[in-house]
């Protein structure tokens, strides 16, 4: 599964990119996630529990962040095993341009994989689970970088393909 969307955040690019490095704030943002752990420069061991369908399962997996350009852009890859669940990797494709001195445009691609049983829950099941946790993923960062913790902050994700 692909999606590609683009989300305004009123902040400078310095401090989005800066974010976007924070262990703590990615965290954070991710759904379900217990451990976000450095084990080298720009890799983190994680742990995080997931629910695709009927299948709901903890992953050990590890995040990688390559392709740094700052404050422009990067790649955030990673991939986890679920024990019986099976397996899922995944990357996105990070970018942030300026559109003033105080709002970054952030566009991303996510794209995501998955095998054991939860391949066998069908591309719908999948496809949804993952646009949900991209989703999440990128609000909660929108409304951690912007001190919004009580969500008053209107996020517009905007989707601009999805395959």
């Amino acid at each position: 599964m692909e999606l590609n969307q683009r989300v305004e955040i009123p902040r400078s690019i310095d401090k989005v990119w800066q974010s976007l490095n924070d262990p703590l704030i990615l965290k954070q943002c991710l759904p379900g996630c217990e451990s976000f752990e450095l084990t080298r420069e720009n890799t983190y061991h994680i742990t995080l529990v997931a629910k695709v369908g009927p299948v709901k399962a903890r992953f050990n997996g590890e995040v990688e962040l390559n392709d740094l350009k700052p404050p422009y852009s990067y790649t955030l890859s990673g991939s986890g095993k679920g024990g019986v669940a099976g397996f899922a990797k995944g990357s996105a494709v990070v970018t942030l341009t300026e559109s003033n001195e105080v709002t970054t445009l952030m566009t991303y691609g996510v794209k995501v994989s998955v095998g054991g049983k939860l391949a066998q829950l069908g591309t719908r099941l999948v496809g949804g689970a993952a646009r949900k946790m991209a989703g999440e993923f990128f609000s909660n960062f929108v409304r951690l970088v912007c001190s919004d913790p009580e969500g008053k902050l209107e996020i517009n994700l905007e989707t601009i393909e999805e395959i």
